[in-house]
């Protein structure tokens, strides 16, 4: 594997792999019944549809319409499915189940659920949990609507998670040691400690409830000047506009409370960061070298006039 590309190629395929494997979905009758994985799918939207007609059910399942138009014909050969013309179209035929198919498809469901049961049973706890949450992570990402970006207030627990996160991604992605972690963790107890809502604002940004990114508004040392800080974006969330937001938020949020100007500190490695503070109208107002976490670094103070 040379490429990012071909490992997640490859790490889906193994997942593939192992769940068709663990729920039996290559033996010829799927869950000791007489019916194969795609029958029992077919007899499944069968069940829990109103007349529908063979083309409705291939859309659903992605399916050959030649190959579900022979299944059911196999099952009403079998006297599972009934099949009738549509009152409002002639040509159309709505299917269902017969009582002989509806007996036939709890039976296949009960067995199913011990199936599934049992796969559980089977797991401790956290494996569990894993499992579950996972699997509502997956069917989102294939069914899912595009993720929405949402800025919410503080909560408890937000300031530890934004110090750890910055600090493990600073760490991954810059090689910055531990003196980033203890900087980020004096700010956002000084925040807390000294917090004014008429002065002071904070938001985290999440995306289907998990936190991708923060901003912090604090009143600075001179009248009318606000800072700017702990900006940062989760990688996966990058691209998605949660950067101009949480800074845009912030801009506004500087302007009602009556500040004059909008600082921050950053250093020229998070050219990502510098590129949104310069289309925000931030200006770059001085450059110093310094040693920090662990490395030689410039810094940098930027400055946005509020007022006119």
């Amino acid at each position: 594997m040379t490429t990012e590309h071909d490992q997640d190629i490859a790490t889906l395929r193994a997942f593939n792999r192992l769940y068709t494997s663990r729920l039996g979905l290559l033996d010829a009758a799927y869950d000791g019944s007489p019916f194969t994985l795609s029958e029992a799918r077919i007899l499944y939207e069968l069940a829990n549809r109103t007349d529908p007609m063979a083309a409705d059910i291939a859309r659903a399942l992605r399916l050959d319409p030649a190959q579900v138009s022979r299944t059911v014909k196999r099952f009403q050969e079998r006297g599972l499915v009934a099949v009738r013309e549509s009152p409002a179209h002639g040509r159309h035929q709505l299917l269902s189940l017969t009582e002989e198919g509806g007996r036939a498809f709890a039976t296949l469901e009960a067995s199913t659920r011990m199936a599934v049961g049992r796969l559980l049973e089977s797991l401790s706890p956290f494996q569990r949990s894993r499992l579950l949450a996972a699997a509502v992570s997956i069917s989102d990402a294939f069914e899912g609507t595009e993720p929405e970006v949402r800025l919410r207030n503080l909560r408890t627990g937000d300031l530890g998670l934004v110090a750890a996160r910055q600090a493990i991604l600073y760490s991954s992605e810059y090689g910055w040691n531990g003196d980033y972690e203890a900087l980020a963790a004096r700010i956002l107890a000084d925040f807390h400690q000294a917090f004014d809502p008429r002065k002071d604002d904070a938001w985290i940004a999440e995306v289907s409830g998990r936190m991708v990114g923060s901003i912090f508004l604090v009143r600075g040392e001179e009248p009318g000047v606000a800072k700017l800080r702990l900006l940062y974006v989760e990688p996966d969330a990058r691209g998605m506009g949660v950067g101009q937001r949480l800074v845009t938020t912030c801009i506004a949020r500087a302007r009602a409370l009556g500040y004059e100007r909008l600082e921050l500190w950053t250093v020229t490695a998070l050219t990502a960061a510098c590129r949104l503070y310069r289309r925000a109208g931030f200006v770059m107002t001085g450059e110093t070298p310094n040693h920090r976490f662990g490395h030689d670094l410039v810094d940098q103070i930027w400055s946005l006039r509020l007022t006119p």
